[in-house]
């Protein structure tokens, strides 16, 4: 059984992606819809390679997660080809949730392009109700939110949205 010895206490670094044509809209740049995309990709890395509640857990175990709710705050552009990775961090969890903040990173300039604030919820894909988390993802959740618990959390965390008006 995983314990916090086996994760960093630092966000995890997901794998380079690149801006692809397709992703472009008219004003030259990624288009927003193409964020979301790039980021669940970067998510399903982590589900999958880190905590083992995403699609492997899903095709063996029949459940996986869902999201439940989602907000994207957008920083700086990115353009065509332009190489970029997501800093994943475990903000909290329990039995069968996992509330996580994701940074994507440009990687030609070292800016934040976008971050991604999301929680998802393990789902029972044959009676498509919540079910907790078998014991050993379980256990490699609540590993790595002990891990992530000292980091510092984004200011972007829990942000409503709305106009601010200077006062």
């Amino acid at each position: 059984m995983p314990d916090a010895a086996d994760f960093p206490s630092q966000p995890i670094r997901t794998k380079t992606q690149k801006v692809e044509e397709g992703w472009i809209d008219y004003n030259n740049h990624m288009n927003v819809a193409y964020y979301l995309l790039a980021f669940d990709h970067a998510i399903d890395e982590v589900f999958d390679d880190v905590m083992q509640i995403g699609e492997g857990q899903a095709k063996t175990l029949q459940m996986g997660p869902m999201a439940l709710q989602s907000q994207i705050h957008y920083l700086r552009e990115l353009r065509l080809g332009q190489p970029f990775h997501t800093l994943f961090q475990l903000l909290d969890a329990d039995h069968k949730r996992v509330h996580f903040f994701a940074t994507m990173i440009n990687e030609e300039t070292g800016d934040r392009a976008a971050t991604y604030e999301s929680i998802s919820m393990n789902v029972d894909l044959v009676a498509r109700r919540s079910v907790p988390y078998p014991d050993q993802a379980a256990a490699r959740v609540e590993a790595l939110r002990t891990a992530h618990a000292g980091l510092p959390r984004p200011s972007e965390a829990g942000a409503t949205i709305a106009i601010r008006r200077k006062v």
